[in-house]
């Protein structure tokens, strides 16, 4: 199956950090460790990632997919944490420095360099 498309991960750009955490909260409650990577791009913007594989299509299934959200405008911080919390007022996400009862926390791992492995153009 990988071989099909040349054996790599393929990158994913999705559209809002809301999205990354929602892939990653759901790996973490299915029981699985998950963290995101975070680098500095071109340009200057800050790249957050996380590798998945697919499971939802029976002829890619085990498919390794890095799914990616480029915050252009610094908006999301520094923190350690990426937080995750749904309740009956929504959905809620936020970058921390530390973690929260109640909240699942996705530990941000910040990269020196950017890996090969991510498009040219970040």
């Amino acid at each position: 199956m990988s071989q099909e498309l040349g054996g790599k991960l393929i990158p994913v750009r999705v559209g809002s950090i809301n999205d990354l955490a929602r892939i990653a909260a759901t790996i973490v409650t299915l029981g699985q460790p998950a963290y995101l990577v975070r680098f500095t791009g071109a340009g200057g913007k800050r790249v957050y990632g996380i590798i998945a594989v697919l499971r939802d299509y029976y002829k890619h299934y085990g498919l390794p997919m890095i799914y990616y959200y480029v915050d252009g405008d610094g908006s999301l911080g520094d923190g350690n944490y990426l937080l995750v919390k749904v309740d009956d007022t929504g959905e809620h996400i936020e970058v921390s420095k530390g973690t929260r009862p109640g909240w699942i926390a996705i530990p941000i791992i910040d990269l020196a360099e950017k890996p090969s492995f991510f498009p040219d153009e970040l």
